[in-house]
């Protein structure tokens, strides 16, 4: 049987003209009846792309050269864009990026969900730069370097990037690469730390190592020595998810607040939390004043998390009913509630994937539902939703096509509007697409 001989890439780049950009920041094109998907370009331009690889039906490439450039481009502030695997966007205008995400929430609503709000909504926006407060860096021990690399994948994803420093990160991490770098390089187990998650709160700032070999004595001094100087505490993970523990300081603790509504939330390291604070602030006061709760209002808030939705709604509702599936988070959604003295609430445990019509909460029904599912969307919830009563809904998503997807039974199957519609920017210089959605029930 012969095997399949690996295709020869062109020598040299080939001119292309872009006309879109796919869904994930790159440029499309065509080149000989191909398309041609090409990093590093923006629709109407004209750029010399080195194709990279790509399959029978589609090139991938890179923008080598730009000949005729889009009047969204700008120059990246990031000398490592185009190599790093962090960003895709930086070339890109940032109102060019919010109308990017628009169209993209507009043309899946209308081709999956075969919908279309009422209203679309202003962007959801904060400050572009240094926002990203929480993040799973690779790390690797490279021979030839001579070091252990700290980053984000390259673009092709398969190598960590060689980067020293990060525009989008927390300003607790976005210039200690390097210090972070040198660290894992004093330890005995370099070659076998595959990530470091990088957390920051209000003031505050965590590492979590994940370590596939046991420490030292020497490598925990090397890392209580590191926390002290930095001031950023660390933590460990020799196993899974449940294996985290901190290893300094001896007293630490995580928080943010939410002003608008007076409060402060606790959370650990290893803890979901929305990643850009300040859109995270605006998108909890426009998913509020999309719901309209009132004091006599109950509200069911799905996939609730540690109560990021669930206690500024209980600010404004009467009665609050927040469900997860993990444990873990509940009950961080348990003690905030406790530290902002709020007795309105009642935070339990259901595996959202397969609810039951039948749970005795669900049978006392709402006047409004919020859920903010993963990206694999909401479908298993939406017969709860239906069965709840309520007459408004507001979606938070991370995915514009499972939110399509729901968007459409929602409307066709259940009997809902689409009322109003919009993006909040919670990745900047990324193809990440956030969303907010209003459903009303038709009467």
């Amino acid at each position: 049987m012969s095997r399949r001989r690996r295709r020869k890439l062109p020598a040299e780049p080939v001119e292309v003209t872009i006309n879109e950009l796919s869904h994930d920041g790159r440029g499309v094109g065509r080149h000989e009846d191909k398309v041609i998907l090409v990093h590093g370009s923006l629709p109407g331009e004209r750029v010399m792309a080195r194709i990279t690889g790509g399959r029978k039906d589609q090139d991938e490439g890179r923008a080598e050269e730009v000949l005729e450039a889009s009047a969204d481009r700008v120059e990246p502030r990031c000398p490592w864009f185009g190599y790093c695997g962090g960003c895709v966007l930086q070339h890109m205008d940032h109102r060019a990026q919010l109308k990017f995400k628009a169209s993209r929430l507009e043309e899946n609503l209308t081709r999956i969900g075969r919908v279309e709000p009422a209203r679309w909504l202003e962007p959801v926006v904060g400050h572009p730069w240094s926002y990203r407060r929480r993040a799973r860096l690779s790390a690797r021990w490279v021979r030839g370097k001579g070091r252990v690399l700290v980053g984000f994948r390259e673009l092709d994803g398969r190598f960590v990037a060689d980067i020293e420093s990060c525009s989008i990160l927390h300003p607790a991490f976005a210039d200690r690469l390097m210090s972070l770098s040198g660290l894992l390089g004093r330890l005995s187990v370099a070659g076998a730390v595959p990530q470091i998650e990088t957390a920051a709160g209000d003031g505050m700032a965590a590492i979590i190592l994940r370590h596939l070999e046991p420490l030292t004595d020497e490598d925990r001094n090397q890392l209580v020595n590191w926390s002290v100087e930095t001031g950023i505490a660390v933590y460990l993970q020799p196993k899974g998810p449940d294996t985290v523990h901190r290893l300094s300081p001896e007293r630490f603790e995580l928080t943010y607040e939410i002003p608008a509504f007076g409060l402060e939330l606790g959370f650990q390291p290893q803890h979901f939390i929305q990643v850009n604070q300040e859109v995270n602030l605006a998108l909890i006061s426009r998913a509020i004043e999309l719901l309209e709760p009132g004091p006599d209002d109950r509200v069911l808030d799905l996939f609730c998390g540690l109560g990021n939705f669930t206690l500024p709604l209980a600010c404004r509702a009467g009665q609050v009913t927040a469900v997860e599936g993990e444990e873990a988070l509940v009950q961080a959604g348990r003690d905030n509630a406790n530290r902002n003295s709020i007795t309105n609430t009642n935070f339990l445990t259901a595996d959202l994937a397969e609810p039951d019509l039948d749970l005795p909460w669900i049978r006392k029904g709402f006047e409004r539902v919020l859920i903010d599912p993963p990206r694999s969307g909401a479908a298993e919830v939406l017969p709860l939703v239906h069965a709840s009563g309520a007459s408004r809904l507001v979606y938070v998503s991370c995915n514009p096509e499972t939110l399509a997807r729901d968007a459409g039974r929602l409307v066709h199957e259940f009997g809902f509007r689409l009322a109003a519609a919009g993006v909040a920017d919670m990745f900047p210089h990324t193809a990440h697409v956030e969303s907010i959605a209003l459903f009303e029930r038709q009467q």
